[in-house]
């Protein structure tokens, strides 16, 4: 296996600080695992999905998770306005890190 984080180097300039640059936050993950479910999700289902999630946040992070070309956001010219949300296939390759971490959790949860 070669070294994921070499001595001296700057986390950010290796690839495993890009990889948490992108899912790093609270939502991140969460937001890709429903869309990764869901496959086309709207804003107002995503928030009672999440849960414990403000506007304001649901809103900053989606814009975070485009930004980075992890997931597709398409507007819908009518009124009233119709937003939807897919993963891309760059977020889609992520989704296999999710799942060992999630498996991992599960086996660890209660060591």
């Amino acid at each position: 296996m070669t070294e994921c984080v070499p001595s001296h180097t700057p986390l950010e300039e290796t690839g495993f600080g890009y990889t948490l640059s992108l899912i790093n936050g609270k939502y991140k993950m969460i937001i890709m695992y429903w869309l990764y479910e869901k496959n086309v999700m709207r804003f107002n289902e995503m928030q009672r999905c999440i849960g414990n999630i403000s506007f304001r946040t649901l809103s900053n992070t989606l814009k975070e998770l485009e930004r980075d070309k992890l997931i597709i956001r398409k507007e819908y010219p009518q009124i009233p306005p119709k937003v939807e949300y897919r993963l891309s296939e760059r977020g889609q390759s992520l989704i296999p890190l999710l799942d060992m971490m999630c498996d991992w959790g599960e086996r660890n949860m209660n060591s």
